[in-house]
């Protein structure tokens, strides 16, 4: 990993003047608001919708899962169309719905207005690698590092603002994250405005009409990064349950280490993905990812009987090395998204990155807490073993991928645009 400096870290965060820079403003006020009601949702919908644990899961799964059905579709709208527009639609939606939750009293309402808000979200995430490709322009991979590292400071700064609200379990403590992602939303999309309109870019006369479903290289990425992807979930969902109930840690070791972690990829996530640009720096970055895991993971069980102090030291240790690898994993992940995708055809690429990656959540729930926690130990070295095993064939993948790749770059107008509005 390379040489460490927050100060220098927290400078790249900050783009230079121009698209790039109302771009990451228009990340970090939307993130913030997401961040505001990511952790609250289900205690909105116990608390003050008043429906039951199970109800308020199978509305959020159903939602989950039809919410995928946008990605690739609207992806593809995004590529034919300017994808400035999409994005800023989509917002629009996701702004309506977050209003919306406020006049939700019943499992129905909850479920249509759960569906209309992933869907738009969906969509969003799926146009955004459209743009977010135009904007960055030949180092779309790095300007992605710096916005994701700008996102991920957004939603801690929004938890904050959830954990006040938490604390004050009011109904209309409830409500204000709502709307205050209402507010953020709407906010970011009047910040987009100022970007330029890109128009489409100009397609291969022939070749299929969904070309990444019949892309082979990709859509093996795709399911490598939908499994890769549970590690996300490892500090946030697994390692809660397992310091409380299994380990002689301390209960506040739980925000200890998602604060370790969370810092550690905000600080660091520009400065390693500047080592990984092409396809295959992007295969070995999902290499060391995988050992990386192999080892946090492996780390982390072995905490369970230590004394408490011990078990304190080896946690942090091991979500250290847990963040190094998500800091290389996010890195390959981008150098593979924009070097496989065709720049003519990025937001259907990315659509279908992204049902892997929400196929990757909705299955960590079941193979975290129901297999991995069942098994202690032995589970998390087997978590370990899987993540590493997927990793090490990240650089076989990128092989495949280069050799399929047309040998002549597309022609040239990443960067053109229509007017200012």
């Amino acid at each position: 990993m390379p040489e460490l400096s927050p100060a220098r870290a927290l400078a790249f965060l900050v783009p230079e003047p121009g698209p790039r820079r109302v771009y990451a403003i228009a990340v970090l006020l939307g993130t913030c608001g997401f961040g505001l009601v990511t952790t609250a949702m289900t205690l909105y919908a116990t608390r003050v919708v008043h429906l039951s644990p199970a109800k308020t899961g199978l509305g959020l799964s159903i939602a989950g899962l039809v919410g995928l059905l946008a990605a690739i579709p609207m992806g593809d709208f995004a590529d034919r169309h300017d994808p400035r527009a999409v994005v800023r639609g989509a917002m629009l939606i996701q702004a309506l719905a977050a209003i919306c939750y406020l006049l939700v009293h019943d499992f129905a309402a909850f479920v249509i207005v759960s569906v209309i808000d992933m869907l738009a979200l969906n969509a969003n995430m799926a146009a955004d690698g459209a743009l977010l490709r135009r904007v960055g322009g030949e180092d779309a991979s790095g300007f992605r590092a710096s916005t994701q590292a700008l996102a991920n400071l957004g939603i801690a700064i929004g938890v904050l603002g959830c954990g006040i609200a938490i604390q004050i379990d009011t109904a209309n403590a409830y409500r204000s994250l709502f709307a205050g992602n209402a507010v953020a939303i709407l906010v970011a999309l009047m910040v987009l405005r100022r970007l330029p309109r890109y128009q489409p870019l100009p397609k291969p006369p022939a070749g299929p009409r969904w070309g990444a479903l019949s892309d082979g290289p990709f859509v093996a990425y795709t399911a490598l990064g939908g499994l890769m992807f549970i590690q996300f979930f490892v500090a946030s969902l697994l390692l809660p349950l397992w310091v409380v109930d299994h380990t002689h840690a301390p209960r506040w070791t739980v925000a200890l280490v998602v604060l370790v972690n969370t810092a550690l990829v905000v600080l660091f996530q520009v400065r390693v993905s500047q080592h990984v640009k092409t396809l295959q720096e992007g295969g070995l970055a999902l290499r060391k990812a995988g050992v990386l895991f192999l080892v946090s993971c492996s780390a982390m069980g072995l905490a369970a009987g230590l004394p408490g102090w011990a078990a304190l030291l080896l946690l942090v240790a091991a979500i250290a090395v847990h963040a190094c690898g998500e800091l290389w994993h996010t890195a390959g992940s981008f150098a593979l998204d924009f070097g496989l995708a065709p720049q003519h055809a990025q937001g259907q690429y990315q659509g279908l990155a992204g049902i892997g990656r929400g196929a990757g959540q909705a299955a960590a729930p079941v193979l975290l807490t129901g297999v991995c926690l069942s098994l202690g130990r032995i589970g998390f070295i087997g978590l370990g073993v899987f993540l590493c095993l997927l990793g090490l064939t990240g650089p076989a993948l990128a092989r495949w991928g280069r050799r399929t790749r047309p040998a002549v770059p597309e022609a040239a107008g990443a960067e053109s645009v229509l007017e200012m509005d």
